[in-house]
């Protein structure tokens, strides 16, 4: 009965100052506007179906050799790692927004000055989907964001464009 005792009340103690933290300061670092692609919160709804995209992709691709294909999530229809270090990364993002939003939020990312609407003409332009698209090309520190650290010596080479009323980035 005493070992009972005794073990009983070393667990409790035990709890009771595991559920003692100190108070930890939360950073916000980045924000993203409401979108028509936000939905309204399902309760009770699973991982699966918070955390996914419940339709499938539109757009249809081939792995490249050498890389891994992830799956998808509900910004990134299609998703790549590649590269020695498996930090490279491809994907191919539908969302709302403007072409403008888009590419500063990009150049933001690596403490880039924005762009004002008429110098979007001075980007170079390639076709993707039939649609005319931009191209951005920026490199240095990237600041991480979504949960990730900040990174030197990254590099971005991104193409956006419209596809009807979505914006499509890759």
């Amino acid at each position: 009965m005493k070992n009972h005792l005794f073990l009983s009340s070393l667990i409790c103690l035990s709890v009771f100052t595991a559920c003692h933290e100190q108070d930890k300061e939360v950073v916000i670092t980045e924000t993203r506007r409401v979108t028509s692609l936000d939905k309204i919160p399902k309760l009770n709804a699973s991982s699966t179906e918070r955390f996914t995209n419940a339709k499938p992709s539109p757009y249809v691709s081939e792995t490249p050799a050498g890389w891994n294909k992830l799956p998808g999530t509900r910004f990134r229809l299609m998703n790549y790692r590649f590269g020695e270090s498996g930090k490279g990364e491809v994907y191919l993002s539908v969302s709302k927004g403007s072409v403008l939003d888009n590419v500063n939020r990009w150049l933001g990312q690596f403490g880039k000055d924005p762009l004002k609407e008429n110098e979007l003409k001075s980007l170079p332009q390639t076709t993707v989907l039939n649609q005319l698209a931009l191209i951005v090309e920026t490199d240095g520190r990237f600041a991480g964001g979504m949960g990730k650290s900040p990174e030197e010596d990254f590099g971005l080479y991104g193409i956006i464009g419209q596809d009807g009323d979505q914006i499509v980035t890759v």
